[in-house]
């Protein structure tokens, strides 16, 4: 059976949980999310995996990385990554990736972009399950007003990377 080692991160934005398998990041959540004990266990059964505490290179990599981001020095990650969840999830993970730093976008727009304009609240329950925030940018998704709406960090922490990006650009 594989090993998911997982590490705390302390961000400023909040308590996160890194966590890698092989060569690849598959966790960056946050400590303290409703999801996070659920995120853990689909990916462990995703990966046939159990979860041990520790580091790597990758979750070092990961810290690195995160910690210029949060300081405004990088606008990009370059860590691998195991996106473990369904298809429709990673269809929409991925086009997260595609959002320019300091961008948002609404969880309608999202649902035309992936060319599915009904699927408002499939993509919604999709970004709830993101197990990579921030490298993974669920944050830069807006209501449809442009008005923030929930976030697994918490709306605060939602706020803080919103305003490094704007200031940043």
């Amino acid at each position: 059976m594989e090993k998911i080692k997982i590490r705390r991160y302390h961000s400023p934005a909040g308590e996160m949980i890194l966590g890698s398998i092989g060569n690849k990041l598959c966790m960056c959540d946050w400590a303290e999310s409703k999801r996070h004990q659920s995120n853990l266990r689909r990916i462990c059964h995703r990966l046939n995996a159990n979860v041990a505490e520790g580091t790597s290179v990758i979750i070092d990599m990961a810290i690195g990385q995160l910690d210029q981001y949060f300081a405004g020095k990088s606008r990009e990650f370059s860590i691998p990554m195991e996106l473990c969840g369904t298809a429709f999830q990673c269809l929409v993970w991925n086009e997260l990736l595609k959002l320019p730093y300091g961008s948002t976008i609404s969880y309608v727009g999202l649902a035309h972009r992936i060319n599915n304009p009904k699927a408002v609240r499939a993509v919604a329950n999709a970004i709830a399950a993101n197990p990579i925030s921030i490298i993974v940018p669920c944050h830069r998704v807006t209501g449809s007003d442009g008005n923030l709406t929930g976030y697994a960090g918490g709306l605060p922490a939602k706020r803080t990377m919103l305003m490094l990006e704007s200031s940043t650009k």
